[in-house]
Formats: C-alpha cells, sequence, structure tokens
C-alpha cells in the first residue's frame, strides 16, 4: 500500500487539526453544527441530504449486504441492548464458532438472492488468536466466491487486524453505538477508547471501516448530534455508516426503551448523508417495524444500503422477498441483480 493514501494513514480521533481535517475530507464538524442541521425543517433537511447524496452516488443505487452469526451468544460483555451478553436471560444460547461449509452455504445462499456483501459476527468481547484463524479460514472462503467480506468480532490488537487483512478482509464492522459522553451508560465493561483504538488498528492494517450506531437507547437528541460528529469527524470518516433503530430484545436492560419517533430517525439518516457524503449509509436495525413508508423517506434522505435476509444475527429482519417488493417500489437498483431475481430467490 502508498503510504501516503489517506487511508493508510492513523486515524485521528477528537477534535483533528483544521489543517489536517481539511486535507482529508473537509472542515470538522461540531455537535452544535450537526444539532443545526438536525432541527432544520424537515422538508428542508430532506432536500439537502437527497442533493448531497445525488452529487456522490448514482440516485437510485442500494446495496444488498447479508450478515451472518458465525459464532452466537456467550459474551461476557454487557452491552444494555445486545441479546448475545451472558449477562442477560434472553434466550440465546450460546454456541460453537460454524464451520466453513456452513458459512460458505450461508454465503451462497446470500449471493443468490442478490447479496454483494457477506458480513460475519461473532459474539466476542476480543478474538484470541486461534479464533482470528478459524475467522481467516472463513474469510478466505467466502472471498473465493466472489464476495466482498466483513466482519464484527470485538476488539482487535493490531496483529490481529493484520491476519484479518491477509485473508482478504474488506471491511470490519465495530459500532461507536453512541456518543461518548452517554456510552457508560450504555456499556460499562468497556471504554469508548477501546472501540476508537480497535478501529484505528483496522484503519492501520488498511481494512475498510464499518463504523455507526444505534438511535432509541435512551439518549438525548445531543447524543444523536454528538455521535454523528465522532463519526464524521474521524480521518477518514468510515467507508459504511449504519445506522440502527434500537430492537427492544426482552430480557435486555434496555428492552423498555420508549420507541424512536420515525422522523427524528430519518433525520439521523439524512444528517449522516451530508456529513459523510462518501460513506455508505446503511439502514439496518429496526426495519423490521418501521413499515415502507419511512424506510421510503431513509432512502430519500439518502440511506443507499441495506442488511438483507430474514435475520440480523439474531434478531428478526424484514424477509427478502418483502425487501425486493420494496425495491421494486421505489425504483432503486441493486448492483448484483434485478428484483425479480432477488424475489424469486427470496
Amino acid at each position: 500500500m502508498n503510504p501516503s493514501t489517506p487511508e493508510s494513514q492513523p486515524m485521528q480521533f477528537c477534535a483533528p487539526v483544521k489543517k489536517q481535517a481539511a486535507q482529508a475530507q473537509g472542515p470538522e464538524w461540531s455537535v452544535d453544527a450537526i444539532q443545526a442541521l438536525l432541527d432544520m425543517p424537515f422538508m428542508d433537511l430532506i432536500w439537502r441530504a437527497q442533493s448531497v447524496h445525488r452529487a456522490h452516488w448514482p440516485e437510485q443505487d442500494v446495496e444488498l449486504a447479508t450478515l451472518l452469526s458465525v459464532k452466537t451468544g456467550g459474551c461476557p460483555e454487557n452491552c444494555g441492548y445486545c441479546p448475545q451478553s451472558s449477562e442477560f436471560d434472553t434466550g440465546v444460547k450460546a454456541q460453537k464458532l460454524m464451520s466453513v461449509d456452513e458459512v460458505t452455504a450461508a454465503a451462497q445462499a446470500a449471493k443468490n438472492a442478490g447479496a454483494t456483501r457477506f458480513c460475519m459476527g461473532a459474539a466476542w468481547r476480543a478474538p484470541k488468536d486461534r479464533d482470528i484463524e478459524k475467522v481467516s479460514e472463513l474469510i478466505e472462503a467466502v472471498k473465493g466466491m466472489g464476495m466482498q467480506t466483513c466482519a464484527t468480532l470485538g476488539m482487535l490488537a493490531p496483529h490481529q487486524a493484520q491476519a484479518l487483512r491477509d485473508a482478504g478482509l474488506d471491511y470490519y464492522n465495530h459500532n461507536l453505538d453512541t456518543a461518548p459522553e452517554y456510552y457508560t451508560d450504555v456499556v460499562s465493561t468497556r471504554q469508548y477508547q477501546d472501540r476508537l483504538d480497535t478501529l484505528q488498528a483496522v484503519r492501520q492494517a488498511g481494512i475498510s471501516v464499518c463504523c455507526g450506531g444505534i438511535i432509541g437507547m435512551g439518549e438525548a437528541p445531543v447524543h444523536r448530534a454528538g455521535l454523528i460528529a465522532q463519526l464524521a469527524n474521524l480521518q477518514p470518516y468510515p467507508e459504511s455508516v449504519p445506522i440502527n433503530s434500537l430492537v427492544r430484545v426482552p430480557g435486555t436492560p434496555l428492552a423498555d426503551s420508549d420507541p424512536v419517533d420515525p422522523l427524528e430517525f430519518v433525520r439521523v439518516i439524512a444528517v449522516a448523508r451530508i456529513t459523510m457524503p462518501k460513506a455508505r449509509v446503511r439502514l439496518s436495525a429496526g426495519r423490521q417495524q418501521m413499515g415502507e413508508a419511512v424506510q421510503a423517506l431513509c432512502f430519500l434522505a439518502g440511506a443507499n444500503s441495506i442488511f438483507y435476509g430474514d435475520k440480523l444475527l439474531v434478531t428478526g429482519n424484514p424477509e427478502a422477498s418483502d425487501d425486493a417488493r420494496l425495491i421494486q417500489k421505489l425504483g432503486l437498483r441493486t448492483s448484483r441483480v434485478n428484483v425479480s431475481e432477488a424475489h424469486t430467490h427470496g
């Protein structure tokens, strides 16, 4: 890799120097500036977001990605939203890592249904080196099928990130979840800086970053602005930004959180698009509860990626056939297959 390229440079966190920020992707976004965007009249905000979107992306383009839990449950972390934590009684049973044959069968089904990116998630706090060796085999197998590969395995050391890159990993997902000042209300078994350190290790290894957050965990509007500020000010900002609406799972501490106003969620999508114009903004968890109209507004606001398939790790997701129908209704286009093919395999 050319050491002068932005992708090979360490990411800088928390108030990057103005000159460096301008060289990488433009001026730093303050929390106040992002809050001002969130507070815009709704129609004006959507117009601005769609204008930014069309300036950087094909108008009707949407990426289909599939997420598979390759190692489920038993995580020692206490993330308040997660049904895979061993601290919560959610009915999720711990399972061992899936075999190469099991994963490639799932990847082939996803590919047949139109997915271009295959994401593998494992419920670890931080994988051991022997875990990385096994996941590397999965990455090599899926990569050999002609799909983009993504993994989310918890915290990584730099040498582990490099091993995943050597295996052919394209993207690593590690969400910031929320603003730094609200983080300890959601998770106490690790620090915000732990997340930033993993992102830096991933970036230094030459892997593209997939990083976003969750809306609806009881946070205040300023925390949503703070989350977007953190993401937008990473140098460079993530190539992929998943925005999740909390799925309230019984047994988790956040099960009784108040639902997010749908238009407030759309606003977050719009501001993510405006502040990170070249990122894939992924409409992620919670789509099953949104309905078609809210999802359509999210696409209008600049979302151009979804998780495709009936499961997101261990929570529900719209049926592939339902997504295919919605894609067709909205006149969206996927990069791999047409809607009728996706519907057939759905």
